[in-house]
């Protein structure tokens, strides 16, 4: 990371210049938080990275630059196709009961399947017609992104690594909440001990929403993603696995 912050990179973390919260999630797919969080050599090292596209899973209204986001040229962007396919539709009384201020733990992940079920079709659909890398991000690179990271590594045959992916993603945006120039409005660093029980809340919810989950794979195929696309997606998530 290159803005001036004494920020302690996590086990796992991408060199990509700026990113915040970036890994590799399995085969030609990874994540992070806020793309624009990047800076021109952050988008370089994407591009050499063969990253071919960056699905932003905010909702519109999130997307914007902030003051301490660098500015950004345009020839540094290209070649990687952005796409906002956002994960939840507003308006949605039963989410929105409980997602106070937004969606923020583990625990409501199988609310989102049973109800923004064809707005994870759309993002999956994206994904399969990656050509050498696809990089997926929400705001924190936590949530919307653990969703769709947890049902990934599940289609790559990679179920006991979903646990490390949330607890490092934790980790790694609350390293984030530690350095921000820009207080963020309903989050801040927590200590150690804070952190270890956050992340024992949300391993607990993940084990209960991969039982109801059954498999990414029939979920997926129940919510009417195409036999093609769950094909290409299951092969680009299991690359370089042995």
């Amino acid at each position: 990371m290159n803005q001036g912050l004494n920020y302690r990179k996590q086990a796992g973390d991408l060199e990509w210049n700026g990113a915040v919260n970036a890994r590799h999630v399995c085969g030609a797919f990874y994540r992070m938080g806020r793309h624009e969080w990047l800076t021109d050599q952050g988008w370089r090292q994407l591009q050499d990275d063969g990253i071919d596209r960056i699905i932003d899973l905010r909702n519109p209204g999130e997307i914007r630059r902030r003051e301490h986001d660098p500015v950004v040229a345009e020839p540094s962007m290209r070649g990687i196709e952005l796409i906002n396919l956002p994960l939840e539709s507003p308006g949605n009384e039963r989410f929105e009961a409980v997602a106070v201020p937004y969606m923020n733990h583990t625990g409501m992940y199988r609310l989102v399947c049973e109800e923004f079920g064809d707005q994870l079709v759309a993002v999956f659909e994206n994904l399969a017609a990656t050509r050498s890398g696809a990089v997926i991000h929400c705001s924190a690179g936590r949530d919307r992104s653990g969703l769709v990271a947890t049902l990934l590594l599940d289609l790559a045959g990679l179920r006991d690594e979903i646990l490390a992916q949330d607890e490092a993603a934790v980790r790694g945006i609350n390293e984030w909440h530690r350095v921000s120039p820009r207080k963020h409005p309903h989050e801040s660093h927590q200590s150690a001990g804070e952190l270890e029980a956050i992340i024992s809340s949300r391993a607990a919810e993940l084990e209960k929403f991969l039982d109801w989950l059954g498999s990414a794979e029939d979920y997926l195929r129940g919510q009417g993603l195409s036999e093609d696309s769950l094909s290409a997606v299951q092969a680009l998530a299991r690359l370089n696995i042995p």
